[in-house]
């Protein structure tokens, strides 16, 4: 069950963090709770599976990128675990997902990367395929972005 304060919270949560030093203490400030007291809520909404995943989500051109790209890997399923904990520890990279290959689409592995041009994410992504020795991969490009919102619930 939540109650009035953990509405509170979810409503704060669930935008754009503010843009400030702490933009926790921030967002306690505004429920009128103390910082830790905020953050405590937040492990505890997470704990109780109110809250399954707390994620960001990056605005690359706001973020001084130019380009970005969904990189679909093909990696050896026995391989997954440590090849997906690898890409995932790329600075370039905020996204990192598994996924079953799907008909004709033999990929399984996808990664989120950012740079200033599209060659330098070729260069990426070729630097990533080098050091965990997968050879087979497709560069997604995006074109044009239609939707980034973060869910509302309160």
């Amino acid at each position: 069950m939540i109650d009035d304060i953990d509405r509170k919270v979810i409503g704060l949560i669930q935008g754009d963090l503010p843009l400030h030093e702490r933009p926790f203490a921030e967002l306690a400030d505004r429920a009128g709770l103390p910082e830790e007291a905020f953050l405590e809520r937040i492990r505890s909404l997470k704990e109780r599976g109110v809250i399954r995943r707390f994620g960001a989500t990056l605005r690359h051109q706001e973020a001084g990128f130019n380009s970005n790209a969904m990189v679909a890997w093909l990696v050896p399923e026995d391989r997954i675990e440590a090849v997906g904990e690898a890409m995932a520890g790329f600075r370039e990279v905020t996204h990192c997902y598994h996924r079953r290959p799907q008909r004709d689409w033999k990929y399984n592995l996808y990664t989120m990367i950012h740079g200033d041009s599209r060659e330098e994410c070729r260069r990426i992504a070729g630097r990533m395929a080098r050091e965990t020795g997968v050879e087979e991969y497709a560069l997604l490009f995006s074109e044009r972005e239609f939707k980034k919102t973060s869910m509302s619930y309160f």
